[in-house]
């Protein structure tokens, strides 16, 4: 899944180039990495994107090994319930509905890839059993800023799922995280293809009702057809909400690979490699007395005397924050978008 605004990293992440096509981990862009922590396992062949209709060039772009009927045209967003809908009715056109289908956003870190590989094979084999597979992450720290996954009594593969809670207060994360039957939402899934799209069908039937009409029209018109009018008319809905939690054959695989979301500045910061003085730098420096500063800039940057600040400056933005509240930066996107300033977004 890459069709996301990725409003939590601007000023980088922009209409024109959102987060998943940013290079900020690594020297390949987040959804570069997506796709080669895969290709051990599975054939480029096998590799769908699905994306806006505006970001299919980028995704060509980043991914010149991917066909482009490999991509999939999500003609506006949606959420990711109509989008995971879209992309099994699109995949059952080309594979038995028995095969299995692995659903994953674009814009994740994962530090250790083998051990990430290897939670294919128990997910797999639960996903053939019929069970909608997620993947819980075992949680580091009470993080207030993920979903939880309950996990039940132990399944054939996996832990039966009891409940999916919402992002916690902090007393609570830290009741989770004591609890130990807790994982982070990691947004990943395994299921067949005919699976979701039996229990879209049961649990969302407006949706089985679109992905109807959608189906005539590719039958018709092809595979990149216009299907804006029919896709408008989607629930705009979270698959967690929309499926996950309602749904009765729930299984959760448990992992624990180095996985995050990077959801943030913040989150950036966490994982990226720090000086002494817990500082981020991508540029040349010098500091007195600072600790704890995200800094991204293509000038020389001297901090004196602060902590805990997000600084990052693009040719036409510069942006300070707290740190502990740079997820705000949506709340300056939305107003901006009010104020239509498409040249700032």
């Amino acid at each position: 899944m890459a069709g996301g605004a990725g409003k939590r990293f601007w000023p980088l992440s922009r209409q024109k180039n959102p987060k998943q096509f940013l290079r900020i981990v690594s020297e390949m862009s987040m959804i570069q990495m997506t796709v080669d922590r895969l290709l051990d396992k599975i054939h480029m062949k096998d590799i769908y994107v699905v994306t806006a209709a505006s970001q299919a060039n980028l995704v060509s772009k980043h991914l010149p090994d991917l066909h482009r009927s490999n991509i999939i045209i999500e003609p506006q967003g949606m959420n990711t319930a109509p989008a995971i809908a879209l992309s099994a009715q699109y995949l059952s056109r080309r594979y038995n509905k028995n095969e299995t289908m692995f659903v994953l956003p674009a814009d994740s870190v994962i530090q250790n890839v083998d051990k990430f590989v290897e939670s294919f094979e128990p997910a797999e084999k639960a996903a053939l059993l019929d069970n909608l597979v997620t993947f819980g992450v075992e949680p580091t720290y009470p993080a207030t800023g993920y979903g939880y996954i309950e996990g039940g009594d132990s399944a054939e593969y996996g832990l039966n799922v009891k409940s999916f809670k919402e992002k916690p207060d902090p007393d609570t994360a830290k009741y989770f995280v004591d609890s130990g039957n807790y994982f982070w939402n990691s947004g990943m899934f395994m299921w067949k293809i005919g699976t979701i799209l039996n229990t879209f069908a049961k649990y969302l039937p407006k949706v089985k009702t679109l992905l109807k009409e959608i189906d005539v029209i590719w039958e018709e018109e092809g595979l990149g057809a216009d299907i804006s009018y029919v896709y408008s008319r989607m629930p705009r809905i979270p698959v967690d909400i929309g499926i996950m939690e309602q749904a009765d054959k729930r299984v959760v695989i448990p992992v624990s690979y180095g996985w995050n979301d990077v959801g943030g500045w913040k989150a950036l910061h966490e994982i990226t490699e720090k000086d002494k003085d817990g500082n981020f730098f991508n540029c040349k420096h010098e500091t007195v007395d600072s600790n704890d500063n995200y800094i991204h800039s293509e000038k020389f940057v001297a901090l004196i005397g602060v902590n805990n600040l997000v600084i990052v400056d693009s040719p036409d933005v510069l942006m300070i924050s707290d740190i502990h509240q740079s997820e705000r930066v949506k709340d300056i996107v939305t107003s901006l978008e009010k104020k239509f300033s498409d040249n700032l977004l």
